[in-house]
């Protein structure tokens, strides 16, 4: 008899960290769907099937408008079930907590937390129904520390540490697992955008920003790779990881050791 395929849903898939891990999951013989709220992710597609060993579908879905719960049923309408749950997409902007727009924090926080809320809580259920499923929250090193002009993002990304304890223990004895992985600074198209910004904000160089903010707190000095935070996801997908869950594990050069 046929094993069944597992099926994932990665959030914020398009690029970055998001598209790293959607390829990893596919190439590991997972169907995989990817999210971003743009109407059109054929690149992405195109990208991820070069490595799947399984279907690959976009689902366009705005996590700020709160349609994570949509995304979620269509995603299983597709593939019949929803294993793992990668809540990676988020949006970030940069200023001084007095000039922060109220428009850019609920978008910042509606996107990181209170999307990865609805796409989680529409999850459980089929997860726990079968005994198996796998939640992984991409946070960030600011889920951990603070750093100044990210007041909403950094207020999100704690948040989601608190949302993956609580639905951790919630299912410890349902077979499902709930982590949140905490990168360092990783050269996304994310990072990039905010080394304008930072640039702007600091009065100095993007080339400055890498080196005196950005890289400051790393102690190996190098960005993590889009890769290194793949392999880890897809290390807590597997059976083995049965007994990790409710954690945050940092993967950022050092930079929370201090």
């Amino acid at each position: 008899m046929a094993v069944e395929r597992k099926a994932a849903l990665v959030t914020g898939s398009t690029s970055g960290i998001g598209l790293g891990i959607a390829r990893k999951l596919a190439a590991e013989g997972l169907d995989v769907a990817l999210n971003s709220f743009e109407a059109d992710g054929s690149a992405a597609v195109a990208e991820v099937e070069e490595v799947a060993k399984g279907r690959v579908i976009y689902v366009s879905a705005d996590l700020s408008q709160r349609q994570g719960l949509r995304l979620v049923d269509d995603v299983i309408s597709a593939f019949g079930r929803l294993d793992v749950l990668v809540n990676n997409a988020g949006v970030q902007k940069v200023a001084p907590v007095e000039e922060f727009d109220a428009n850019d924090w609920e978008r910042v926080t509606a996107i990181a937390l209170d999307g990865t809320f609805h796409t989680t809580s529409r999850a459980i259920p089929g997860m726990v129904e079968r005994g198996w499923g796998r939640i992984i929250n991409i946070a960030s090193a600011h889920g951990l520390v603070a750093s100044p002009f990210k007041s909403a993002y950094v207020s999100a990304k704690h948040g989601v540490l608190g949302l993956t304890k609580t639905v951790a223990l919630e299912v410890a004895e349902k077979g499902v697992t709930v982590n949140a992985i905490c990168p360092g600074y990783v050269l996304t198209p994310l990072v990039e955008a905010q080394l304008k910004d930072q640039a702007k904000v600091h009065g100095i160089s993007e080339d400055q920003v890498k080196r005196e903010i950005m890289l400051a707190p790393q102690p190996t000095k190098q960005f993590v790779t889009v890769e290194e935070v793949a392999a880890l996801a897809w290390f807590l997908c597997d059976d083995m990881a049965r007994s990790i869950t409710g954690t945050s594990i940092a993967m950022d050069g050092g930079w929370t050791a201090r």
